[in-house]
């Protein structure tokens, strides 16, 4: 009986020391806020996957951050180098720069602060903390959170699942998912780096303008397409096409498309002036750079604009929704939008 005894008083403090060493839902939560809190700087490389149009787009996403509101993260085109573009954040706001076009817009943005950011360290850790209701879980090798995202133009996506190393709290996987929970963004971190050494220039625009830090050079004015390619969205969201006017402009030829029916808008395409160095200056934007998994483009309350291989791009509504205009942009970045 003792034997017995002795056996399960074991047994029992087994288990009892065993749940003292498992990390609770805010015991984690709690390290990765310390974590945030502490460092000074860090550079994540990643590469994130879009399932959100017709066709699937990777991006080599590469994040440098250092306190308070310095970013630099690079989008390298997987299909497009000279597509790659560089959204920074520095004393003088925050912009998208594409070089290989010589083309930037600035935003009157609070970004990142204002929206989920997959890529972004501190973003993931903001998520957790403001999500009370967040689900979590712990397997062999990773502390799993589900929560909800904070997408201001995009209720498609409302969930997340992340994975930070048990060992390390370094996230290694973020699913952004939609409604069914299936994953429609995928961003697979390959390093996470603390504190490193960032070199003075890392969040100065000319810099990031001229450095050729893609491997692809500024492009010259004949390296542009000759014809403008006309290209029709797939989605027009119960509306028709009524007009269409072509006129030619100094360096090429610009378009416009009218689109009348449940919800009137304008589509203008026009091919890319590349300015010399020297004299391109930022296009300002009251809006957000947003994402339309082939490009990033200016989103502001009536408008949508990018630029992608050669050519500007700008969807204009007073009817349409923020994610209807992204809906009938991303609708255009496939075969499907050639006639």
């Amino acid at each position: 009986m003792k034997k017995y005894k002795s056996l399960v008083i074991g047994i029992l403090l087994l288990i009892v020391l065993t749940a003292c060493g498992e990390k609770s839902k805010d015991d984690v939560v709690e390290k990765l806020e310390d974590i945030v809190e502490n460092m000074s700087a860090y550079q994540s490389q990643a590469m994130m996957t879009l399932d959100t149009g017709k066709e699937k787009q990777a991006y080599r996403v590469e994040v440098s951050h250092k306190k308070k509101d310095y970013y630099r993260v690079l989008l390298k085109n997987e299909n497009d180098e000279e597509s790659s573009q560089i959204i920074l954040r520095n004393d003088d706001g925050v912009f998208v720069l594409t070089p290989a076009l010589n083309k930037s817009f600035k935003f009157q943005s609070e970004w990142p602060e204002n929206n989920s950011q997959p890529y972004l360290f501190q973003s993931l850790i903001q998520d957790l903390v403001d999500d009370s209701d967040a689900t979590f879980t712990v397997t062999d090798s990773y502390f799993v959170f589900e929560t909800k995202t904070s997408y201001e133009s995009n209720s498609n996506l409302p969930y997340q699942t992340i994975y930070f190393d048990k060992k390390t709290y370094e996230p290694v996987l973020v699913k952004v998912l939609d409604h069914d929970k299936n994953p429609l963004v995928e961003v697979e971190f390959t390093n996470f780096e603390i504190d490193p050494d960032l070199p003075e220039n890392t969040f100065d625009m000319e810099t990031n303008m001229t450095s050729s830090i893609f491997g692809v050079p500024v492009m010259a004015q004949e390296d542009l397409p000759s014809q403008l390619t006309v290209l029709y969205p797939s989605e027009n969201l119960g509306s028709e096409l009524v007009e269409e006017d072509q006129m030619d402009v100094e360096n090429g030829k610009r378009v416009m498309l009218s689109y009348e029916g449940d919800k009137n808008f304008t589509i203008i395409q026009e091919t890319v002036d590349v300015l010399p160095t020297s004299t391109a200056v930022p296009e300002v934007v009251n809006g957000e750079p947003i994402d339309l998994g082939f490009t990033v483009g200016a989103l502001s309350e009536n408008s949508l604009q990018w630029h992608y291989q050669g050519v500007n791009y700008y969807v204009a509504s007073e009817q349409l929704t923020k994610e209807e205009m992204k809906e009938v942009a991303r609708s255009m970045s496939t075969e499907d939008a050639m006639k």
